[in-house]
């Protein structure tokens, strides 16, 4: 596959409408849907359901949606990169990163960055660590803000400064508000809306410990506190998540009790050539950690 046949199946699926896509690429309308016609009969999959006035994509095609738009966007990652040469110190850096505190700092020396580097543009993708490392794997990122547990051999690292302590997300109502802190007991038959990474779920179990057969789990999630607070305050159930500031006038938050506290590493991958601007904004990030400059706003 062409990755200009792919930029043509990617307009196609984002407009529903080939006349549409068409005038957007500027080629004629048999000419496109020759284009997708002969993708079909390449792939041996059909892409798309025909209508009248639309065109919708079959599961096939969804699954294609997703992996062509990762690779033209690695291409025009690549071609920048490229283009710009070793002296210029220019470009995008891509960073996947889950729901954690340590942003802040991480937004710190992004700032920082762009002011000595103004021509630099950071992407942000928001996500939990699994699908973060999938991306780093296959290039579509250049770094991940990781929130332990995670496998960290196949990346370089550096340790963020800010702790991640779990909490229990609650109604101000219910009689687990009561108490200072939150122990495994305290949980034992209550509806809990947990992480849904594996790794995380094993955490929480060691944690509960031998209350964990008591454990009743009635929803996973993986990000989103506003979804969490929403569940939690129609009563679904109570949210074991990592500490935030809820500004709710229902919910409240209660520590846990043994304390359970997670690292976050920013990573990127080893035995791989980096962009000039990567060599750059690492150091940096170095530097600022070393520094301690990131204590001065928060």
């Amino acid at each position: 596959m062409e990755l200009r046949v792919l930029q043509y199946f990617l307009a196609v699926a984002r407009e529903e409408n080939i006349t549409r896509a068409a005038a957007l690429l500027n080629i004629t309308q048999p000419t496109l849907s020759r284009q997708l016609m002969q993708m079909e009969e390449e792939l041996g999959v059909k892409l798309f359901h025909r209508g009248r006035h639309n065109i919708m994509l079959t599961e096939e095609g969804l699954l294609l949606r997703r992996r062509a738009q990762e690779i033209v966007d690695l291409a025009m990652k690549t071609e920048k990169e490229l283009k710009h040469g070793v002296e210029v110190i220019s470009g995008e850096i891509a960073i996947g990163c889950g729901e954690t505190r340590n942003m802040k700092p991480l937004s710190e020396m992004m700032a920082s960055f762009q002011k000595k580097y103004p021509d630099v543009c950071f992407h942000i993708y928001t996500a939990i660590a699994d699908d973060v490392k999938e991306r780093l794997e296959n290039g579509i990122l250049d770094m991940g803000l990781l929130l332990e547990p995670v496998e960290i051999s196949r990346y370089h690292y550096v340790r963020m400064p800010m702790e991640e302590k779990w909490k229990v997300l609650m109604r101000r109502d219910s009689a687990l508000a009561e108490k200072d802190r939150i122990t495994p007991k305290d949980l034992a038959g209550q509806p809990l809306i947990v992480a849904k990474r594996p790794s995380v779920r094993n955490e929480l179990e060691n944690w509960f410990g031998q209350a964990a057969e008591d454990s009743r789990v009635v929803c996973t999630c993986n990000l989103s506190h506003n979804n969490q607070m929403d569940m939690v305050e129609n009563g679904v159930g109570v949210a074991i998540t990592m500490d935030f500031s809820c500004n709710h006038d229902m919910l409240c938050l209660r520590p846990l009790e043994p304390e359970l506290i997670s690292g976050c590493v920013l990573v990127w991958k080893k035995n791989l050539k980096l962009s000039p601007v990567m060599v750059r904004f690492i150091a940096h990030v170095k530097e600022y950690l070393k520094n301690n400059l990131w204590k001065c706003s928060i």
